[in-house]
């Protein structure tokens, strides 16, 4: 008998912690719900402890604030340690999962390490990449609880460490116009009011000085910059180089 599945979704961003995604890449995930995509957010952890805050149901209600700022349809917390995140089967396979009920096209994750910041960052970058491979596997029935075989489409990766301008490698680069929703991603941020008080404005400085540099860049006046598994090609140059 095949399992009821709920409604599939476009794209799923995943983070090691509540907030990662709405940093990084927040104003993308408002502006593809406006433009009528289903988007989703999976956090590996429910990132606590942390400083600032009361405990984990208040950093799950910020979540589910945030979410809704941005207008996301589906938000997960995976239940995996914080702090001490690694890369493992039982992690993989966890994402794997969410990634078979799912069914996206695409998936957003951490790119690359961020140096002074949490070193899961790093643990839930391997964890993705794996839990992509993992979910077009077949013959796994066991691990999967039969759940079927899905292939993603897409694979991209958002840059997370602000420390420096440069960016990790990858295939190339994309910059996403988020003009019309840097305000939206400026309010899902705080929505973590246990994580950003008034004493760290200068986070939104910098999350804020980005987005001006990269947007500038493409001719935007915001802009979020994702990292491709690959080349991207083109049927309609024009299009692309002069919408």
């Amino acid at each position: 008998m095949s399992l009821e599945l709920p409604d599939a979704l476009d794209v799923i961003a995943v983070g090691a912690h509540p907030d990662d995604v709405e940093i990084a890449c927040g104003g993308t995930l408002a502006r593809l719900v406006q433009q009528g995509y289903r988007v989703g957010i999976v956090d590996l952890t429910n990132g606590e402890p942390t400083p600032g805050s009361p405990g984990p149901d208040s950093r799950l209600a910020e979540a589910r604030e945030a979410a809704r700022i941005l207008g996301v349809q589906v938000r997960e917390t995976l239940p995996l340690p914080n702090r001490v995140l690694f890369d493992s089967i039982s992690a993989r396979i966890a994402l794997a999962r969410v990634f078979r009920r799912y069914r996206p096209q695409m998936v957003l994750g951490i790119a690359g390490k961020t140096p002074m910041a949490s070193p899961d960052h790093w643990q839930a970058m391997q964890i993705t990449d794996a839990a992509v491979f993992y979910s077009r596997l077949s013959k796994w029935d066991d691990e999967f609880g039969g759940l079927p075989v899905h292939t993603v489409r897409k694979q991209l990766w958002y840059p997370l460490g602000f420390a420096s301008p440069d960016l990790p490698e990858g295939g190339g680069r994309v910059v996403v116009d988020i003009s019309s929703t840097l305000e939206l991603k400026f309010q899902a941020i705080r929505a973590y009011q246990s994580q950003f008080p008034a004493g760290k404005e200068r986070v939104f400085r910098m999350v804020e000085g980005l987005a001006r540099t990269w947007g500038a860049g493409a001719g935007f006046e915001a802009g979020e910059v994702l990292i491709t598994a690959g080349m991207l090609g083109v049927s309609d140059l024009m299009q692309v180089v002069c919408p």
